[in-house]
C-alpha cells in the first residue's frame, strides 16, 4: 500500500499520478498522520466498477435460476441506468 501526505498531492501531483498509472495501485493520502483519502487512476477505477457490475449481474442470474421474480424490459432499463449513473 502506498501512502503519501495530503501536502504531497499539491506539491507532487505528477509523481503521484504516475505511481497510480504505472502500478494500478491506489495511493492513500493522510492528513495530520491519519488516513483520509484514497486516489487511483481512472482505468483501475473503471475496471473495479465493471467487476462489481459483473458480480451483481451474476448474482441476479443465479437468483433468476432459483426462480426469483422476472423483470420487465423497462424495469431492467431503469436498474441499469441507475448502476451506470453510480459508476
Amino acid at each position: 500500500m502506498i501512502t503519501r501526505s495530503s501536502a504531497e498531492i499539491r506539491q507532487n501531483y505528477d509523481e503521484i499520478a504516475d505511481i497510480c498509472k504505472k502500478t494500478s495501485a491506489p495511493v492513500i493520502l493522510t492528513n495530520n498522520g491519519e488516513e483520509e483519502l484514497v486516489i487511483m487512476d481512472y482505468d483501475s477505477y473503471r475496471r473495479k466498477k465493471m467487476q462489481e457490475l459483473r458480480r451483481e449481474l451474476e448474482e441476479v442470474e443465479e437468483a433468476r435460476k432459483r426462480g426469483s421474480k422476472d423483470y420487465t424490459i423497462e424495469e431492467v432499463d431503469a436498474m441499469l441506468k441507475k448502476v451506470i449513473e453510480e459508476a
